[in-house]
């Protein structure tokens, strides 16, 4: 006979591969599937931010030949703005003034002072800034008023009879 150890014995079963066991490992496969298909992205976006190059832009702006010498015009041209993930088109202005060479500067149409919209005075033949009577000449340098500077210019190039503007440079 044998002697009893206080210690019960249980028959071990073998595990079944039943119905339930199989739905619920399904299951769990299928949320780490979704939460491996969520996290990635996310991991990327958080650690991998998108590597923006600088190129400098260049856009079509006006036909050259239409532009008068030594006579300021207004121009219109569109230019993409690129914010994170975002681009956008918008309208942009310059000032051009083409010298009798075939040579082109382009001004910014912001005053230096607050930034405000100046204008070209035919009658006196200066940049004029309403606001706070900052007057500039037609080369773009300060004759007056509390402007700390010249007009600031954007890089042009010609491309046959067309202009191109690039990046806004500041004038020192």
């Amino acid at each position: 006979m044998r002697q009893p150890t206080g210690v019960r014995e249980y028959p071990t079963i073998a595990p079944e591969s039943t119905r339930r066991r199989f739905y619920l490992q399904a299951i769990y496969t299928l949320w780490g599937a979704i939460g491996a298909a969520l996290a990635v992205p996310a991991f990327v976006y958080l650690f991998f931010p998108p590597k923006v190059k600088r190129e400098a832009e260049w856009v079509d702006a006006a036909d050259l030949s239409k532009i008068p010498p030594n006579a300021p015009e207004e121009i219109v041209f569109r230019r993409n703005r690129v914010d994170g993930w975002k681009i956008s088109s918008e309208k942009a202005t310059a000032w051009v003034v083409k010298a009798s060479d075939n040579r082109v500067v382009a001004f910014a149409p912001q005053c230096t002072h607050l930034g405000c919209a100046y204008h070209w005075d035919e009658r006196t033949h200066h940049f004029l800034c309403p606001c706070h009577t900052s007057t500039f000449g037609i080369d773009g340098n300060v004759l007056s008023g509390p402007a700390p500077r010249p007009l600031d210019r954007y890089a042009t190039k010609i491309e046959g009879d067309r202009l191109e503007i690039g990046p806004l440079e500041r004038h020192a």
